[in-house]
């Protein structure tokens, strides 16, 4: 009896266990979601705060790059700049988000020029983001670009550095929960756009960028040169089938057009200006 007892009311927990897993189950998915919640980045005003801050020019901080050799957010200035934040420890969004950028840089590249921009990946979680760590990510996503450096600031500077980026982080129990986005810094230093996601595309960077690079060298000393770099970047148009820039071949055609019919012009002014002095002189 004490063993057929001892049976009855095993069986009956084993039931009431069962009968109350979906209720535990329920239980732990509203706490991991409210821990979720608790610890998760407030999407809206991460918003305002990337948004706040176009227009505006981050201060000069002082970082070390791979070689850990100190380097000024100064020194990037003169050109088109793309910086995005990044923590060598993250194992999935980080990395995905980086090939992405990777790629679009490539097809920028290929259409604007080798040596047109430059990009910064800043590691914001330190004092663990090492020059040491932030080579071996850019060894595993393959960042092989010479004027692509990943900078290691001072632990102290990072919440001042995010501010100035309009770049915002939450520490979560899984790593960090921050904002997607690279910014677009003019080459005077100030932010000109905010592109957000984890799969950027060429052409969501590659417009406001080709913008910076046509007003960039429009207001430099012409030089044929630059002009062909000019006509180059203006007769570029992104193709979403590959995914890169090709050749505008419509635009060179209206660009030659309009070069011709100015030329036309400039030389039906100087006839007429000729036959009409002609016609004085012999009167």
């Amino acid at each position: 009896m004490a063993a057929g007892a001892t049976k009855a009311v095993l069986v009956s927990v084993l039931v009431l266990a069962i009968a109350g897993w979906p209720s535990i189950l329920a239980a732990q998915q509203a706490v991991t979601e409210t821990e979720a919640r608790a610890f998760g980045l407030d999407q809206e005003a991460a918003v305002r705060a990337s948004q706040g801050v176009i227009g505006q020019s981050p201060s000069d901080y002082t970082m070390l790059d791979r070689a850990g050799e100190p380097v000024r957010l100064a020194q990037y200035r003169g050109k088109p700049l793309l910086v995005n934040f990044v923590y060598s420890g993250c194992f999935k969004v980080c990395p995905t988000s980086s090939r992405a950028l990777r790629k679009a840089v490539d097809a920028m590249r290929e259409r604007f020029g080798v040596d047109q921009f430059q990009v910064l990946s800043i590691g914001f979680n330190q004092p663990e983001d090492t020059p040491l760590a932030l080579r071996s990510f850019a060894a595993q996503q393959r960042i092989d670009d010479p004027n692509w450096e990943l900078l290691s600031p001072r632990a102290g500077d990072v919440p001042a550095l995010a501010r100035d980026f309009g770049f915002s982080y939450v520490a979560t129990p899984a790593g960090f929960d921050h904002t997607l986005q690279v910014s677009i810094v003019d080459a005077a230093g100030r932010i000109h756009a905010q592109v957000y996601g984890d799969a950027f595309a060429a052409d969501s960077l590659g417009e406001p960028l080709r913008q910076l690079l046509t007003g960039a060298l429009a207001a430099a000393p012409v030089s044929f040169a630059d002009l062909v770099d000019k006509v180059r970047i203006l007769c570029s148009v992104y193709d979403p089938v590959t995914g890169k820039y090709r050749v505008n071949y419509a635009m060179y055609i209206e660009i030659a057009g309009g070069i011709s019919f100015i030329l036309f012009m400039i030389a039906f002014v100087i006839s007429e200006w000729r036959a009409r002095r002609a016609l004085r002189l012999r009167a």
